[in-house]
């Protein structure tokens, strides 16, 4: 029998030799190599906003419509984007920690070697997104939408899927068994190659509409 795959490393932000720097979201503002601490810059609309090698820690970005953003090589600590739409956006080795991500939209978006560790993600939308290199681990992911995902190499760790939507997305080499959730959306015909434990197959089976006796 060989030996199991392991699956690609996802690459983490490299940050080095930060400068502190005050965040504001206008149209075609550039940020490198800044560190954003304790800022609110909420209920704004901003377009092509772009972070390059920057850490922002306890930011708040609520209600915002952040169109065309772009990011890479960036860390995001204790912030809060709660209801923010960033629609469309790119994100490459960037890492969310501990932040809250309540309702913001992703959809569309282009995600390469993104994590998201110890996020609140309720209501979140992936829809039409692509991912590439991409780890959601001991997330809060209730409700949220994963509708026709594109996805290689999506790797779920301890996260809450409860009432998670997944229709037309292939499930086919992900493993459910440590993400709890007792409603989920899937296509029947997208199924195979899903790893599931005995009691989400049961569940799964309840909600396609099977009678289990």
């Amino acid at each position: 029998m060989k030996p199991m795959k392991k699956p690609p490393r996802i690459i983490p932000p490299q940050l080095v030799a930060l400068t502190p720097g005050d965040l504001f979201l206008d149209d075609e503002a550039f940020y490198q190599d800044l560190f954003f601490q304790d800022s609110d810059q909420s209920y704004l609309t901003c377009r092509n906003l772009v972070l390059r090698q920057c850490h922002l820690e306890k930011v708040t970005l609520l209600h915002n419509r952040l169109e065309r953003f772009e990011a890479s090589n960036t860390l995001w600590e204790k912030c809060d984007l709660s209801n923010s739409e960033l629609f469309g956006a790119s994100l490459h080795q960037v890492t969310f920690r501990q932040c809250k991500l309540t309702g913001t939209n992703f959809a569309e978006s282009y995600l390469r070697d993104v994590t998201f560790e110890d996020c609140m993600l309720d209501y979140g939308t992936f829809a039409n997104a692509d991912f590439k290199n991409v780890r959601f681990a001991n997330c809060r992911l209730k409700e949220a939408e994963f509708y026709d995902l594109t996805w290689k190499n999506l790797q779920l760790k301890e996260n809450d899927l409860q009432g998670t939507n997944w229709l037309h997305t292939s499930l086919k080499g992900l493993d459910f068994t440590s993400n709890p959730f007792e409603k989920i959306g899937l296509s029947p015909d997208q199924l195979r190659g899903l790893k599931v434990d005995p009691a989400q197959a049961l569940v799964i089976a309840a909600n396609l509409g099977l009678i289990i006796e």
